[in-house]
């Protein structure tokens, strides 16, 4: 009796898990197919099902955020950069929008779509947290493409600084 190498194991392991997300993550039609198009009640559906599939609670959608989360995401497309801090800081950026609660940015480039972003940032122990996050309440997203088509997504949750206190 031969028995699967662990290399096997763990390939097998992961993509069961990458299948169980994106089973999660429910299908965002565009009118045209592209992300920039996408309503805030489709990508309110799309994050809180992954949340919700994950055992956390909704989140509400923050314009504010997404205003901040929109001067991110361009900055980057302009820089053809990923990073939090191109010149100005995460908590610059919310209060500038007019946001004054405790806040966490997940940022990515190049994903096609909203599913697949969510995705990458589910398989990363940081993104993950912040995703999931039981402390944020609410949440802005936003993306923006290159001139050569390359997309960068931002993500800030946000909620009361209450929450962090032990």
């Amino acid at each position: 009796m031969s028995h699967p190498s662990r290399r096997a194991v763990l390939v097998l392991g992961a993509a069961a898990l990458l299948s169980a997300c994106s089973a999660t993550i429910p299908p965002l039609p565009a009118s045209d197919g592209r992300p920039e198009n996408l309503s805030r009640e489709q990508i309110a559906t799309a994050i809180n099902a992954v949340r919700r599939a994950n055992g956390a609670p909704a989140w509400s959608y923050n314009p504010q955020l997404e205003a901040a989360a929109r001067s991110q995401a361009r900055l980057m497309a302009s820089k053809d950069t990923l990073s939090h801090d191109l010149g100005t800081t995460l908590r610059e950026r919310v209060t500038a929008a007019g946001y004054g609660g405790a806040v966490g940015e997940n940022v990515a480039k190049g994903y096609q779509n909203l599913p697949h972003v969510i995705e990458g940032w589910l398989g990363s122990q940081g993104h993950r947290n912040t995703l999931l996050s039981p402390k944020f309440t609410e949440f802005g997203l936003a993306v923006a493409r290159t001139s050569s088509g390359k997309l960068y997504w931002a993500l800030i949750a946000g909620g009361s600084f209450q929450a962090w206190v032990n």
